[in-house]
């Protein structure tokens, strides 16, 4: 993919898919009162990344399989920045990065969160000149319902701040992609989906991404 390269549908990761945690003041506040406690004992000190392996990845419209011992998965609404070759983000895409519920945000389990399907990933992109990351808001819905805003204006690390921390110590390849952190709800959670549930975020500007979940616990 390239700079001039046309995303405008048909979208899908090309490279290394990161996301990074703890990066909204809300979660930040919530979690907090544990940062001292062992193994770290105190806050993060650069971004906190994980990564989201391409076994994970499902198109909108397409459906997300819920392990059978599973119940229920977290939702993460994201914005995602796509890079180029210059090693600086081209375009944007919606994401959900999906998760198994767990407690534990410092070094979120492969097994929690690279399962079979577990990223839907928006069909269509939009330029970086087009969007303002720092203002955007996604609008989370199950089975129409909405449960959830994620604005972020909110974050920890504006959009070109968690870029140039990262940076530091890593250099973006060409295909890449940085989902810039998803919110929880005000109860430190995330919204849940369940087998039969379908699930929209959605944005100003961008086709919504729509996933519907099977399976799960019987």
């Amino acid at each position: 993919m390239t700079q001039n390269a046309s995303m405008a549908s048909g979208y899908w990761p090309q490279g290394t898919v990161y996301g990074a945690l703890l990066n909204f003041q809300q979660e930040w506040q919530i979690r907090a009162p544990q940062m001292p406690e062992a193994p770290y004992k105190g806050a993060p000190k650069a971004p906190v990344l994980f990564i989201k392996t391409a076994n994970t990845y499902t198109p909108s419209g397409g459906r997300i399989a819920l392990p059978a011992a599973v119940a229920e998965v977290d939702i993460g609404a994201n914005l995602a920045w796509i890079f180029g070759a210059s090693a600086q983000p081209v375009a944007c895409v919606l994401v959900n990065d999906v998760s198994i519920p767990h407690e534990s945000y410092y070094r979120p389990p492969v097994k929690f969160k690279c399962v079979d399907g577990f990223l839907g990933v928006g069909s269509s992109t939009r330029g970086i000149d087009q969007v303002n990351a720092d203002a955007v808001v996604l609008t989370v819905k199950v089975n129409g319902k909405e449960v959830q805003r994620v604005n972020y204006a909110d974050t920890v690390r504006k959009s070109q701040a968690l870029l140039a921390h990262i940076s530091e110590f890593m250099t973006f390849q060409e295909g890449d992609v940085l989902l810039l952190g998803s919110d929880c709800l005000p109860d430190g959670k995330r919204p849940r989906a369940k087998a039969g549930d379908v699930v929209e975020i959605s944005a100003d500007g961008f086709e919504t991404l729509v996933n519907a979940f099977t399976g799960g616990a019987v």
